[in-house]
């Protein structure tokens, strides 16, 4: 009994300890880019328990409340990169053109090295994702940086919509019908394996509802429908529960997936990488489809040899809601570079060319009710620059998660890991260009060597 009293209150105290992981703070004086409401100048930012609370000029410190004298600097919703592999310590479960049944919430890395190199750029919020190895991946994580933590769990945004990741094109017909010579060999073999998984997880759906129905028929002998986690998440996903993120680049195969989830009734889904995008952006908008794209990455392999810079800007000004995401742990600590970009390649407004690295990816991953802007009420996950963010002068100072300081330029020590992994692997010296093709670490394996070629 005593046992059970003790493991009981180390539990409480567990969970008392991550909930009490909130914090209070006086930003003031700074620059205010709020995002969604205008630029303040002078202006304090006070956060209670985590949240903004109060946003306005010559706001009184609470007692014992940390204060951050933000004067000369810029103060910015944190970063939230929509397509991230860090944190993770799984990245294709590439045994199956269908994976829907795995996910990366189950091997979350808290003491990942990358995770403060991520707030070192001002990146307080990532989406976890599955590769591209899959027709049909394993479902992606959304993770808060609450880095110091050694619990997994704790990095997961809590209460944030699930999400899953897709792929079309070389990818999967790469791993599979190159590596294993199975369906999908080709691109139409891609749209097959997605049909095919709609109208299973559509059957198992009618048939779980008509089980459900006639059990309460007096006399009903009935046995359930076999359970299967696989096509219990694709039923999630035509419920309207699960949000689609889709490796995607050609924007013929864009506009099948279109065709597709009108098809089955699926209205939630961002298109990731979308390189041809600017082709079908009015397509994309009229479905309410979102796009998260690199700023000027592309001719990395054949199927991504055609798109432009100005990619970002002529999706926005075509309504769609867009974001610039990394696919890169490097890449990540400077996507407001990246974003400034679009405001060489297509003239975007200060506050449109934020927008994309702040609350269109928030809108993206289902949580722009409470991150993605400065607003009364939101998260205080916080970002402040010496120089404007913009600027290529821009310099992350601090990163605020949840009101706690996640990194501090000037005061942080030399070495921040937690820990040293005396297995970690050290990276080869290589003639492959490693970094451009992130959702396919992990899947070599599968290639022949002519396809290593």
């Amino acid at each position: 009994m005593k046992k059970i009293f003790l493991l009981l209150a180390l539990s409480f105290c567990a969970a008392w300890a991550v909930a009490q992981d909130k914090g209070n703070m006086l930003i003031k004086n700074g620059t205010v880019l709020t995002v969604t409401k205008g630029t303040l100048t002078e202006t304090d930012v006070l956060v209670k328990d985590g949240k903004i609370s109060q946003i306005g000029k010559n706001i009184a410190a609470p007692q014992g409340a940390k204060v951050i004298d933000a004067t000369g600097l810029f103060v910015m919703p944190g970063i939230i990169d929509a397509h991230s592999h860090i944190a993770i310590d799984g990245i294709n479960e590439a045994t199956s053109p269908v994976t829907a049944e795995v996910a990366e919430g189950d091997v979350i890395n808290p003491l990942q090295i990358s995770i403060y190199r991520a707030l070192g750029g001002g990146v307080t919020a990532v989406h976890a994702m599955h590769g591209s190895a899959n027709a049909i991946g394993g479902q992606c994580e959304t993770l808060k940086l609450r880095y110091g933590t050694f619990d997994g769990d704790a990095m997961k945004m809590e209460g944030a919509p699930r999400t899953i990741k897709f792929a079309l094109g070389e990818n999967p017909t790469r791993v599979h019908g190159g590596g294993n010579n199975i369906v999908p060999r080709t691109r139409m073999g891609v749209e097959f394996v997605i049909r095919k998984s709609f109208s299973d997880a559509k059957k198992y759906m009618e048939d779980w509802d008509s089980y459900n129905k006639n059990k309460l028929v007096k006399g009903f002998r009935g046995a359930p429908p076999v359970y299967n986690l696989r096509l219990e998440t694709l039923a999630e996903i035509l419920k309207g529960n699960i949000i689609i993120h889709c490796h995607s680049y050609r924007a013929d195969e864009i506009f099948m997936l279109l065709k597709v989830c009108k098809d089955f009734g699926i209205k939630r889904i961002t298109f990731q990488h979308v390189n041809e995008g600017f082709k079908v952006a009015p397509e994309l908008a009229a479905f309410g489809a979102m796009a998260s794209v690199f700023s000027d990455w592309w001719s990395y392999k054949f199927e991504v040899y055609y798109s432009t810079a100005y990619n970002a800007a002529i999706l926005t000004k075509n309504g769609v809601v867009t974001s610039i995401n990394s696919d890169d742990a490097e890449m990540m600590r400077h996507l407001y570079h990246e974003a400034a970009k679009t405001q060489k390649y297509g003239q975007l407004s200060d506050d449109e060319a934020l927008s994309l690295i702040t609350i269109n990816p928030a809108k993206q991953l289902g949580i722009d009710s409470r991150t993605g802007s400065l607003e009364v009420g939101k998260d205080a996950d916080i970002a402040i620059f010496k120089n404007h963010p913009l600027s290529i002068y821009g310099v992350p100072q601090f990163t605020i998660v949840d009101g706690i300081v996640r990194f501090d330029r000037a005061n942080d020590p030399a070495d921040m890991r937690l820990m040293v992994d005396p297995k970690q692997n050290i990276d080869e010296p290589t003639f492959i260009e490693k970094g451009r093709d992130n959702c396919m670490d992990g899947t070599e394996f599968l290639f022949s060597e002519t396809d290593k070629k």
